[in-house]
């Protein structure tokens, strides 16, 4: 057996197996055990059972053991029982163990003979029996029993390759002896991860139970079947012995008198029998943990090196210790301000590629979505005429007047302004939800501190709300301000001086997009697009590449922008949103013509579609950029005509012309300015003032708000986690230290030789 240290070998072992067990999947590592094999009714849970002397494993037909049991046999002078799953009690009566081992199956797999792979740890401590770990697994069936599903053969199967596959499995292939050896389903899945048969140890049970004159003398003396490792043959209780209480002890000694009476067996009692089937195994199994101890202990050292870097904050843990609490809080605010800044401002380490943050979301805001939302507010050509007129008659009354009032400027400019209120809030509203996206996104980090974590985000939420206010006031109070004085004077007002004879300014989509008048040459956007709307008989959706100027949209095959497609002119061309198709991931938008002219090919109007609402968006707004607007509302547009039928005089006319001209001027001035003014008053209003309440007064606040020891509070999974680390790493080490110590002074036995196993060569195959 070696000496002391290989004694520990297996007690080991099963310090690991309960140490990976409780600790879930975070150590992967093949520990070194025996898994029993064999048929149903073949025998497996009487020959546990004798090693413990005790009836303790659930009986019945079909199939009684549906989940693996992992049986840890440990000397002890006492006699009791224990689970993993209930550590704390002890069992000494051993039909309370079959009862508990029948309830914990059917939670997990319930009560219609179902199966599952997750095993049930027993430990039996006994004056009895030998060190021992071994994996009882369920019986091979070819016949679904009850409410089984079809293929529980094939289930079943693949468990038990799962657990035998394993190169640190010692396999026990359990087969009677009233059935054809060479039909052993046992020896065959044996064969098909052991070919060699390094690790299979052959069982013959119901030695009792052959016909009369035949008997496994040549099986048992490893000459008819050999298997490397050789058989072992037992006697168990038979059905009436077990119904009638037989006692176990009465039955090996029954065991023992068969084997030296039989007169096939008489020459080699002393290597048959439970006993010696214990001893035997406890030594395969203690030189089988030798083997396999550089490979355990290089994994071992891996796994220990893996946490050794978590552990080390973990080492000296004190729970209530303030100091570390006051350390960890001031650490976990100031990481709270720094990933905070990153995500707005913008960092080079770290950056998210999947999505964009916070800081590039409220650029989009700024740039893409507000100008979209101003040039959604344009007003309708007729509407505003007819404004003019009323406004230039009612200054008028009841005269004629000869000049153009410039109060009637002076009115509709101020009405036009007053409609940026909207537009402005509404992007106001926007800033803040992607501010309070971002705060939550930056405490997900402190999720080990849950009221740290609901307070931070409280405090700093609280704080942008009431940010909120003062940057809307002041934004209303910008526009208030434009509302007080009409500043005819600026350098960029076309004025009164030389009134122009048609439009002033040249329409939108001429300006290019940075002021100049590049005529149709500067691209104003350049990306994939999708056009949806293509039957399927013309070739369906495909996708393009699209370059959008200032006069055009074109199509090519790809970004290369060689082969043309298409250039559709951007004259009476207008925009609508399209609703999502039922099951369509895509987001769409179309383009149509407003004197109801097909837009390309047969189509009335082009669908286009983004992988996202950013995307259309953003198209959107490069769309406006060209002069291409919104449709209006339907019902408005409706309305409109029916109100526009008045008529004006050549005078009026020319005067109203005038006024338009002016207004147009005039609110492209205030809409320039303010597009420039917003971005910068939300973010020293708001964006920049809540970096800085971050920084120097959120700690005060959380002081205030709750004592440090409540803050720092740790969350349940983030103790049991640790627990369970410290416990892991702990379970390593000691491992670890104990391998050190037996490693060098023992002596192994050699393997036996080969034996001439072709006779299983046409079941290695065998699935």
């Amino acid at each position: 057996m070696g000496n002391r240290g290989m004694e520990e070998l297996i007690p080991l072992v099963n310090k690991l197996q309960d140490a990976f067990s409780s600790i879930g999947q975070s150590c992967h590592l093949d520990l070194p055990q025996i898994a029993v094999v064999g048929g149903q009714s073949a025998g497996k849970s009487s020959v546990l059972e004798n090693f413990v002397g005790r009836d303790f494993l659930p009986r019945g037909s079909g199939i009684v053991t549906r989940r693996p049991l992992i049986l840890q046999l440990i000397f002890s002078k006492t006699e009791y029982a224990e689970f993993l799953h209930c550590k704390s009690k002890k069992f000494t009566d051993f039909d309370e163990v079959r009862q508990e081992i029948e309830a914990e199956t059917d939670r997990v797999t319930g009560t219609n003979k179902g199966i599952s792979p997750i095993p049930i740890n027993l430990r039996v401590y006994s004056p009895h029996v030998l060190n021992l770990t071994l994996i009882d697994l369920p019986g091979i069936t070819k016949v679904p029993v009850g409410d089984q599903p079809q293929d529980i053969e094939y289930q079943i199967k693949d468990m038990i390759l799962q657990f035998i596959s394993r190169e640190s499995s010692l396999i026990l292939a359990v087969t009677p002896a009233n059935m054809d050896l060479a039909n052993s389903d046992a020896l065959k899945m044996a064969k098909e991860v052991d070919p060699q048969g390094l690790r299979t140890i052959g069982v013959i049970t119901k030695l009792d139970l052959m016909d009369e004159g035949t008997d496994a003398r040549d099986v048992l003396e490893n000459k008819l079947l050999p298997l490397r490792r050789g058989y072992i043959g037992v006697v168990n209780r038979s059905q009436k012995d077990i119904d009638g209480k037989k006692d176990i002890r009465a039955a090996l000694a029954a065991e023992r008198k068969f084997f030296l009476s039989h007169p096939a067996y008489r020459h080699m009692a002393d290597r048959m029998g439970t006993p010696h089937l214990q001893k035997v195994l406890n030594q395969q199994l203690t030189n089988h943990i030798r083997e396999t101890l550089p490979s355990l202990r290089s994994k071992l050292q891996s796994q220990l090196l893996s946490l050794e870097k978590e552990v080390e904050e973990y080492k000296n843990f004190r729970p209530d210790d303030p100091t570390r609490k006051t350390k960890a809080l001031l650490q976990m605010v100031q990481q709270f301000g720094v990933d905070f800044e990153k995500r707005i401002e913008g960092s080079g380490d770290q950056v998210d590629t999947l999505e964009l943050s916070g800081g590039a979301r409220i650029n989009r805001i700024f740039h893409e979505r507000f100008p979209f939302e101003l040039v959604k507010m344009e007003f309708d050509e007729k509407d505003l005429r007819r404004e003019i007129s009323y406004a230039i008659k009612n200054i008028h009354g009841v005269r004629t007047g000869l000049f153009t009032p410039d109060l009637a400027f002076e009115a509709i400019v101020k009405k036009q302004v007053v409609k940026l209120k909207e537009p402005c809030l509404k992007c106001v509203d926007l800033v803040i939800q992607e501010l309070i996206n971002t705060v939550r996104q930056c405490t997900s980090k402190l999720g080990s501190y849950p009221r740290l974590r609901e307070e931070t985000e409280r405090i700093v939420t609280t704080h942008i709300r009431e940010r909120e206010g003062k940057t809307k006031d002041q934004i209303l109070l910008l526009i208030d301000i434009e509302l007080s004085y009409i500043n005819t004077n600026h350098e960029d007002f076309i004025g009164f001086a030389n009134p122009p004879r048609g439009p002033i300014l040249p329409p939108p989509r001429r300006l290019s997009p940075r002021g100049g008048h590049k005529e149709g040459l500067e691209v104003i956007r350049r990306g994939w697009l999708t056009i949806n709307n293509i039957s399927i008989m013309k070739g369906g959706s495909k996708e393009y590449w699209f370059v959008l100027t200032a006069e055009s949209l074109s199509w090519y095959k790809d970004e290369e922008e060689k082969e043309k497609k298409y250039m559709l002119p951007l004259d009476n061309l207008k925009i609508r949103d399209v609703e999502k198709g039922f099951m369509s991931t895509k987001h769409v938008f179309a383009i149509f013509n407003t004197e109801q002219r097909n837009v390309y090919k047969d189509l009335r109007q082009i669908e286009l579609a983004c992988d996202s609402q950013e995307d259309v968006d953003s198209w959107k707004a490069s769309f406006l950029r060209a002069g291409v607007y919104p449709e209006k509302d339907q019902t408005e547009s409706e309305e409109g005509a029916q109100e526009n039928t008045f008529s004006m005089d050549p005078q009026l006319e020319r005067q109203v012309e005038t006024i338009r001209n002016l207004v147009d001027s005039y609110v492209g001035i205030i809409n320039k300015s303010i597009r420039d003014l917003m971005p910068k008053t939300i973010m020293h209003l708001m964006i920049n003032n809540t970096k800085d309440f971050i920084h120097s007064e959120l700690l005060a606040y959380l002081y205030s708000s709750a004592d440090q020891g409540s803050l720092m509070e740790e969350s349940a999974e983030q103790a049991q986690r640790r627990d369970e680390m410290l416990r892991m790493y702990h379970a390593l080490r000691e491992a670890l230290g104990i391998i050190g110590d037996i490693s060098t002074s023992t002596v192994s036995t050699p393997v036996p030789p080969p034996v001439d196993d072709t006779w299983l060569q046409t079941g290695s195959g065998h699935r």
